[in-house]
């Protein structure tokens, strides 16, 4: 059995939520979980070097010199790689970075990640979030109150736009809904903290769909 912690909006403790080891996914999927953030950072790359050949550069294709009888090397053109402001061999172009995943390898992933965290109990499920204003301060008095000292991601049912603005400025904070949550983003933070309906959003997604 895994037990998670709850707190009231007001930050004090409530009673645990136990978790059935049985429906957490702990025996496979490690493979899936290192593939899919593989693919997911791969796909933040801009992937916009580039650089000129030498067929780029400018520059005439006028020998340097004669071929022999001078006592430098052999020269053809300006633009050789050789040659400094020359073009490079072998540079970088513009490329697509982006790995294909299947489906069910995303899900398997998934699932894996956050029965690591449901089991490590870094996820932490509050009744709701209710601030007198959308303050930054409050939202970072409050997260002390959980005693959440590092890398925490807030988890909402719907996106809310005064989470959202409460988190902006915190460091090594940040705010999103459930379902725009995926494999990399839930292993970058240390703790999660949600309320009760992004939690029970969150479980719903590791659930495996039962086959038509």
């Amino acid at each position: 059995m895994s037990t998670l912690k709850t707190f009231t909006a007001a930050g004090e403790a409530g009673a645990d939520i136990v978790v059935d080891e049985a429906t957490l996914v702990l025996d496979k999927g490690a493979q899936a979980l290192k593939d899919a953030i593989v693919a997911i950072r791969n796909a933040m790359r801009a992937g916009t070097a580039c650089t000129k050949g030498k067929g780029e550069v400018a520059g005439s294709n006028k020998k340097p010199w004669k071929q022999k009888g001078t006592g430098n090397a052999r020269a053809g053109f300006r633009q050789s790689p050789v040659w400094r402001g020359g073009g490079v061999a072998h540079g970088p172009k513009p490329r697509d970075f982006s790995q294909k995943v299947n489906r069910k390898v995303m899900q398997l992933a998934f699932a894996r990640a956050l029965s690591e965290k449901v089991a490590a109990g870094d996820i932490v499920v509050v009744d709701e979030f209710k601030f007198e204003a959308p303050k930054t301060k409050l939202m970072a008095q409050f997260l002390g109150k959980l005693g959440v000292t590092r890398s925490a991601l807030v988890v909402t049912a719907e996106f809310s736009e005064e989470v959202y603005r409460m988190t902006a400025n915190l460091p090594k904070v940040a705010s999103l809904a459930a379902a725009e949550i995926d494999v990399y983003t839930l292993m970058r933070f240390k703790t999660i903290v949600a309320d009760k309906a992004g939690y029970e959003a969150l479980m719903a997604r590791m659930v495996k769909k039962e086959a038509k």
